[in-house]
Formats: C-alpha cells, structure tokens, sequence
C-alpha cells in the first residue's frame, strides 16, 4: 500500500567531507529510490552535525587569520550553508538514481527555517554534538582555547556540543506541502531546520543552535500527516543493556515502554534517546502512526516488518 514516510537521515551517514559525502549519497540514494519505486510518497529530513562542525571551524579559522576582512559566522547561517551543500549532493544523487531505473520524478530541496524557543532551557544545557570526532586530548585542547564545551559521544570519541532547542513550528511547511501533493521528492528541515525566533513584526533572528533532525523529522511528518517516521541510524535496532552482557535487540517497543526505557536511562542523550523520544511522539500523534528505526540499507525491510525497531501503539 501506498504510504506518505518522512526519512530521517543522520549527518554522520553523510561522510565527513565532500568526497566522502559525494560518494555516501550514492548509497543513500539508492535505499531512498527504492522506497519510491515501491509507490511510497518520499520526504527527507538530514542531520548535519559533522558538516555544520566542519563548516564553522572553516568559517572561525578564516575570520582568525584576517578579522579586518571577515567577520564570524552565526551557526544558524552554517546550518543554512550545510542546508544547501548537502541537499545539492542529496538530490542530484536522488534524481540519478531514480532516472537510472526509468522513474521520472523530480527532487527538490527547500531552504527551511524552524521555530524555536529563545527561552527554551535547552540554550542553558547545550547537549547536541557536532563536528568531527577528537581524542580526549584533542578534546582538552579546544575547552581551553576555544572555550568548546566537549563530552564523550557513545564510546567513539569526543564531539563539541551545542544548544538544542525543541522545534515548535517550520516555518516553510506550506511550501513543503504543496510540493509533496505536486509529487516531488522533497529535502527538507536539513540539520534540524535553520533555527530561529520571533523578534518584533514579523522579523526571525537566527540562534546559536542546531535542532536535532529527529524531533525536527517528527513535527514534519506530524504536519504532512504521514503514516511513518523512518530514522536512519547506525544500527540496524534499538538495544536495551546496551553493550552490556545481557543486551537485547528490541523489534517493538510501545510508546509507555520506550518512555520507561528511557526513564532508566537505557538509551544515550545526543544519540539514541532523541530518535527514541521523536518516535513516540510522531507514534502518539495520530491512530495508526509508526516509527521506525534502523540501518540506512534496511529501510525498505524495516516498512515491510522484516527488521528494525518500531514504535507503535
């Protein structure tokens, strides 16, 4: 049957450079296209967090090696720049690939800024990692030059962490509407969505912040009223006693459970709970709503039952 899914797609997924991105998408492309070539309506959502990283410590290093000429770079406009360099990579790799299995469909990417709240207490308790992956005396070094605030990311390093502020609207969501009844594929709310807030009239002011892409894919997919949330990640599961002796693969989870799960502290801030906490309220929103989390290369089987973690009533 023909379903509307909203895909979450991790930055992480998307390589750590441009030739390592370029050549990720093309794998990327090819999960996505066969969800489309099934019948499926296709929307996307992308993280960002190595590449808005990269791109502000490109952006901090050039206005340090001549302040006369450039100034410092706002992260909600390095969030619009990986907004649009990782959209151009995502839908030209999309639209190969569906033209490479005689699907004509057209791709698109909208610039998409997102609401938040300026006195979302998330700004006093920066959690959202970013960048590349440092050792702990890489780590170490930036706290005390660049006064980063750092913390340890799921036992593969340290990452910088930053603000992240619960999304309360998308701002472009009657654009991305009227596209996806066109029949596009639409890219959209990219690294989370382009964060800002109301200042006077109707001015937004861009905040120091990168809203994670799964709470961001989930109030999308709630406002296209789609009947799944996909959340690609690393592991083809959600895990309870995670690395641990007694760890076990879960293939369902109700919404109560995955809450009481994460009451104990089973899943990861800034890693598995917010994929978590996005499924059950995209699971809770309507009757009939599911969430999915697994592999990229498993999306098709995960919506076909054959694997993953889904969250539903």
């Amino acid at each position: 049957m023909r379903k509307r899914i909203v895909i979450a797609l991790g930055g992480n997924a998307l390589g750590n450079s441009l030739p390592e991105q370029m050549i990720a998408v093309r794998e990327t492309a090819k999960a996505i296209a066969d969800l489309i070539e099934q019948g499926h309506e296709v929307i996307i959502a992308h993280g960002n967090g190595p590449q808005v990283g990269m791109i502000q410590k490109a952006m901090t290093e050039l206005t340090r090696a001549n302040p006369a000429k450039y100034i410092p770079c706002p992260l909600s406009v390095c969030v619009a720049m990986s907004q649009g360099y990782i959209g151009y990579d995502l839908q030209n790799g999309l639209r190969e690939e569906l033209m490479n299995r005689g699907i004509r469909k057209s791709v698109a990417t909208v610039l998409t800024q997102v609401e938040v709240d300026p006195e979302d207490p998330a700004f006093a308790h920066p959690t959202k990692p970013i960048g590349s992956f440092m050792t702990k005396e890489e780590a170490e070094r930036m706290m005390a030059e660049r006064d980063y605030q750092v913390v340890e990311d799921s036992g593969r390093g340290y990452r910088r962490v930053v603000a992240s502020p619960k999304p309360k609207a998308i701002v472009e969501i009657e654009s991305v509407r009227d596209m996806v009844a066109a029949g596009l594929v639409v890219v959209a709310c990219g690294g989370g969505g382009i964060p800002v807030f109301h200042t006077e009239g109707h001015h937004f002011k861009g905040a120091a912040a990168v809203i994670d892409k799964d709470f961001a894919a989930s109030l999308m997919a709630r406002e296209l009223d789609a009947d799944w949330l996909v959340i690609l990640t690393a592991v083809e599961k959600v895990a309870v006693n995670f690395g641990k002796p007694d760890q076990r693969w879960l293939d369902h989870m109700t919404p109560e459970e995955a809450l009481a799960y994460a009451a104990e502290g089973q899943f990861a801030p800034g890693s598995m709970l917010p994929k978590v906490q996005a499924g059950v309220e995209f699971a809770t929103s309507k009757p009939g709503r599911q969430a999915l989390i697994t592999l990229l290369e498993k999306a098709r089987d995960g919506i076909e039952g054959r694997t993953g973690t889904v969250i539903s009533r």
